[in-house]
């Protein structure tokens, strides 16, 4: 009979385990986010169709009074350095006026669009200057690599639908065309000027649901390519949390380390009551005090030893089965009696001091 084993370390390292949050905080002071740039191209000629369909007719008479600025220069003056000048900052303010509004409208919308994507996020990570990144067999790699073919295709389907859209529209309006001729030339830029926002609003609603579609599969792309193997998670754990053996020998020291001192308490104690075997909480009261309070308590060994450091220092061992269990699991060490145990508690207390001949 055949018999198959498989060996389960072949399957560590694989990466089949969703990204942990210190992966995904790592990755992101690198740079490496979910982000679509189509998302941004969108947005950016969105707010820029807008910003032209209510102000075109504000940058035409700015247009217009640049062209009449021009034509009232002096063409007979003389050229000097001062003329020339002048000519060049009256122009350069004239196209301010014209193309800044929308150029700082572009560059406010490409930022909102990448803040909404992956929020506040400003890194040099990539700036670095890294040997892999000039080697020419992983740029090669990348060159032919799942995304780069994934971004061709893209863009050629993007190409194809912005084509196939003015298509459409340019052939929907071509009986149109042979008006031109009876038309005056600002109704003609007027025609023109609607079939171009035509044309551009179908590629805009195009280019969105295209940037949704694409967003979508960058978050996909990214939450895949951030997986981790149970391995890297087991390591990362490590270096969190640390290492679990070291820190069961840290937590026994602690524990060696607390019931040392608690150890110390028991020869200042005034009783320790017993279970007899079981259990064992010394108790110490000082005049001042509201309430007696458990200086030391344990179960099983440690009680062994509480009732051994007792013998060695001549401190009473009173045995009470209920009140030992009722102490030992209801009060934490270095903490006062609860109120519904002072009576039983004051009548062993009467007890030792009778047996000290100690007034209370």
């Amino acid at each position: 009979m055949n018999r198959y084993y498989v060996n389960l370390q072949l399957f560590a390292g694989e990466k089949t385990e969703k990204p942990t949050p210190k992966k995904l905080e790592d990755a992101r002071k690198k740079g490496q986010v979910a982000k679509s740039v189509e998302i941004n191209s969108a947005v950016i000629l969105l707010v820029t169709l807008i910003f032209l369909r209510i102000f075109m007719g504000d940058m035409i008479r700015n247009m217009e009074a640049l062209f009449i600025t021009f034509f009232q220069f002096d063409t007979n003056a003389t050229v000097t350095i001062e003329s020339v000048q002048h000519i060049y900052i009256t122009t350069l303010l004239w196209l301010a006026r014209i193309v800044l509004p929308i150029m700082v409208l572009s560059m406010i919308a490409g930022v909102l669009a990448n803040y909404l994507q992956i929020g506040f996020l400003f890194t040099t990570e990539p700036l670095k200057m890294k040997l892999e990144k000039i080697d020419p067999i992983k740029g090669f790699q990348k060159i032919f690599s799942k995304r780069t073919l994934m971004e061709l295709f893209k863009s050629i389907f993007k190409i194809a639908g912005i084509l196939y859209l003015s298509y459409t529209v340019i052939k929907n309006r071509t009986m149109t065309f042979p008006q031109f001729m009876d038309m005056d030339i600002q109704v003609s830029l007027v025609f023109i000027g609607e079939l171009i926002f035509s044309i551009i609003w179908r590629v805009l609603l195009f280019l969105l649901i295209l940037a949704i579609i694409d967003f979508i599969f960058q978050k996909y792309d990214y939450t895949e390519n951030q997986k981790m193997s149970k391995q890297e998670i087991k390591d990362e754990y490590k270096n969190i949390e640390g290492d679990p053996l070291i820190k069961s020998k840290i937590k026994e020291k602690q524990r060696q380390m607390a019931m040392s001192r608690m150890m110390q308490e028991v020869p200042t104690a005034d009783v320790v009551i017993t279970n007899p075997t079981h259990f064992a909480v010394a108790l110490k009261y000082v005049p001042g005090m509201a309430a007696p309070k458990v200086i030391a308590k344990g179960q099983d060994y440690v009680a062994i030893k509480i009732r051994e450091a007792a013998k060695e220092n001549n401190i009473i061992l009173y045995e009470d089965k209920p009140l030992a269990r009722a102490l030992y699991y209801n009060v934490e060490i270095g903490q006062e009696i609860p109120g519904e145990m002072f009576q039983a508690v004051a009548e062993v207390l009467a007890y030792v001091y009778k047996l000290k001949n100690k007034i209370i």
